[in-house]
């Protein structure tokens, strides 16, 4: 480990987290001595606190050991490989087309992890046309909050509201996944 390099990354992170050193330190209970000895180079975090600081920073402990933050790489930007993200606060949803770190109402976002189909939905093909249709509720507390389809260059997304009928309407010309958010059973997938 390479103190400097890791000094100027936490004072990155710590900045723009917003995050003054004194703030730092009584998240992890240490004194703001440490933390600016750290963010100096003239000592590195003891191994014992960087599950903590590396959650406190955001960041993940191999990119605090080595000082740097690491870009996906740009052959990742699939878009078989996106990753969805829910707000449970404000029910905002964001898509990557690839890792990311991603926050929303000031806390981090984990990705939405894609379940086996569970037959909510009803699909019929229609003139080149998946109709989409289910029975699934649809009020305020409990309902499906967007229905997707993604393939390796193409992702449409179709945002449903609560107290609205479930019906949506693909185009069905390619293969691709078929993807739904419940916002109380989380993400569902079918291949189609």
């Amino acid at each position: 480990m390479d103190c400097k390099k890791t000094g100027e990354l936490i004072l990155t992170l710590r900045k723009s987290l917003g995050l003054t050193q004194r703030r730092l330190a009584e998240i992890m209970n240490i004194s703001d001595k440490t933390v600016s000895k750290w963010e100096r180079g003239l000592g590195c975090p003891d191994v014992s606190l960087l599950p903590e600081l590396s959650a406190a920073l955001n960041v993940n402990i191999q990119q605090l050991l080595c000082g740097t933050l690491s870009l996906n790489d740009a052959a990742e930007g699939n878009m078989n490989k996106s990753e969805f993200y829910v707000c449970p606060k404000c029910g905002s949803l964001t898509v990557c087309s690839g890792k990311a770190q991603v926050s929303c109402c000031g806390s981090p976002l984990k990705s939405l992890v894609p379940q086996k189909d569970d037959s909510t939905l009803n699909i019929s093909d229609s003139d080149g046309e998946w109709y989409i249709t289910s029975e699934h509720e649809m009020t305020k507390g409990h309902y499906i909050s967007f229905v997707a389809f993604l393939t390796g260059d193409d992702l449409r997304i179709v945002k449903l509201y609560p107290e609205w009928n479930m019906q949506v309407r693909l185009s069905s010309h390619r293969h691709g996944m078929l993807l739904w958010y419940c916002t109380k059973h989380g993400l569902f997938r079918k291949i189609l």
